[in-house]
């Protein structure tokens, strides 16, 4: 309903489980490699807990498009069952034909040989269980007994529990000391913490093609977060119901009062309430409210009476409409106007070039540099993926106006970007450059051995990007589009599976190339 208000192809906080969306904090980066050592560890268990709306669901999702193509994969999201209703889930699952009467003994003896002719053919077998939480002690051990068929290598099933936080207990049990024994890699998925939670709200944004400024207010982003208390599913909600209501209001973005709104809407009044050492403060603040009252009633009319005073209070309300107020020297102004802005854009590419600590000679700057192996790239991208990649570059501002200027791109926060031209640097707003930039950014980055810039990718660069990709934990025998798009989910990119300018340079930053980074701070 609102997705082409806001300026996006589709709406972006679907509680769907959709990988498409995932966003790849730096504990589901770990989780993943902890379930992707399980598959490789020999056999046995391997445990992924969190809480309910972490993502462990979506994360899975991901997982099994990584499962290499020599797994058998039996997958069950509704364990609530007995030992017999999981044997014939299981056996269902890996397509294995038993008859429906048979009993328990019959469906064990028929997994076992299936287990022994997949490991014959070279085959592996994995188990994975979803909302594992309530799986019965009894069927537990059932699992338990079942990886207990091995070579002298490794077991031949895997079994992967994924669930909330009281599995863990579960297996705490006395009862259960043996299957606990035999779990070899865990990992405990925790909700995002505040910066997280804006480049996680940025994230979704971008990749349901957000194409103008971002519409959260940066206190509406760390209201989010205490509301959602960083919980991935519950922040979709909650972003979900505040876009719709802002949509409502024709507003363009969403404050603060517009998510306390919409967490009432959505998780009742008592989630936005204070915390309670909130509430405590403000139960002192009372009191000191009283004396400073009488302190304000003797200063007021003095106040009143000062001609600077209205158009301090403009200044603090519009700080970019009331230019004539003096701001502290650390305060975001309005960008500073030429001569102090380059204007020629080699310029600024050579610039841009001293940050690599290469010189450019006169002449086509770009044709220079890819002489070294650098190569020009420019693109109209929103700040958020700007942010993903993580690298200064150049923005051309005033370009509606016929007479475009340039700056480099430095640092980026919530509220503020800094700009550097002629080797000085200027911090600003993010709205003040969002009216003299259109989008238009351009920046360097490393082509790989055996580059070219059109035609087919040569088979000396295909190396580099298996190398690259199995250094950043994207490795298996599924193909390299596959793994490539897998690589692109976690960094933020267009997932096409295709390698291009930007692939490459997240490619290069994931395997920690010598470049310059922009600074960064949510």
């Amino acid at each position: 309903m609102y997705a082409s208000y806001f300026g996006l192809k589709h709406e972006p906080f679907s509680i769907a489980p959709d990988p498409h969306y995932l966003f790849m904090s730096e504990r589901h980066r770990e989780a993943l490699a902890h379930l992707l050592y399980g598959l490789g560890g020999g056999g046995g268990f391997v445990l992924l807990t969190g809480e309910i709306g972490t993502g462990k669901t979506t994360l899975c999702r991901l997982f099994l498009e990584q499962i290499p193509k020599n797994c058998n994969v039996a997958y069950i999201f509704n364990p609530r069952m007995t030992a017999l209703e999981m044997l014939q889930s299981m056996c269902e699952e890996f397509h294995i034909a038993v008859a429906a009467s048979s009993s328990m003994k019959a469906y064990v003896d028929a997994l076992n040989a299936f287990l022994l002719e997949s490991h014959a053919a070279g085959r592996n077998n994995v188990l994975i269980i979803d909302e594992a939480q309530n799986l019965a002690p009894e069927v537990l051990e059932q699992l338990r007994l079942l990886t207990n068929l091995e070579t002298r290598e490794r077991k031949l099933l895997q079994i992967i529990l994924i669930g909330q936080p009281e599995l863990r207990t579960m297996l705490q049990r006395p009862e259960l000391e043996q299957l606990a024994q035999r779990v070899i890699a865990r990992y405990h998925l925790d909700a995002l913490t505040p910066s997280e939670t804006g480049q996680y709200i940025r994230h979704r944004m971008d990749v349901a093609g957000l194409d103008r400024p971002f519409p959260f207010e940066s206190r509406a982003v760390r209201r989010i977060h205490e509301v959602a208390r960083g919980v991935p599913r519950r922040i979709n909600l909650l972003c979900d119901r505040a876009l719709l209501g802002a949509y409502a209001n024709s507003r363009a973005t969403v404050d603060r009062r517009t998510v306390d709104q919409a967490g009432e809407e959505v998780f009742g009044k008592q989630s936005v309430a204070p915390p309670v050492r909130q509430r405590t403060a403000l139960v002192l603040g009372l009191g000191l409210a009283a004396g400073a009252g009488l302190y304000a009633a003797a200063t007021r009319v003095a106040e009143d009476e000062d001609p600077a005073r209205p158009a301090a209070i403009a200044a603090a309300k519009h700080p970019m409409r009331v230019a004539s107020v003096a701001k502290p020297a650390s305060a975001p102004a309005a960008i500073t106007q030429a001569p102090k802005l380059l204007q020629v854009e080699n310029e600024a590419w050579r610039e841009l070039a001293s940050m690599w600590k290469v010189q450019v000679p006169d002449g086509n700057a770009c044709a220079e540099l890819a002489k070294q192996q650098l190569e020009c790239f420019t693109k109209n991208l929103n700040l958020a993926l700007i942010r993903e990649l993580a690298r200064p570059g150049i923005v051309t501002l005033d370009a509606q106006q016929g007479t475009p200027s340039y700056a480099l791109l430095t640092a980026l926060t919530a509220d503020t970007a800094t700009l550097r031209a002629g080797g000085s640097e200027q911090t600003v707003t993010l709205s003040a450059l969002a009216s003299r930039w259109n989008g238009e950014f351009a920046t360097l980055w490393k082509a790989p051995p055996g580059y070219a810039q059109r035609g087919t990718v040569q088979r000396e660069t295909v190396g580099w990007i298996e190398s690259q990709l199995a250094s950043t934990g994207v490795k298996g025998d599924a193909p390299m589009k596959t793994r490539l798009r897998t690589f692109q989910l976690a960094h933020g990119l267009p997932a096409d599976g295709q390698p291009g300018p930007m692939t490459y340079m997240q490619l290069n930053r994931a395997g920690g190339a010598d470049e310059p980074r922009l600074r960064t701070q949510n």
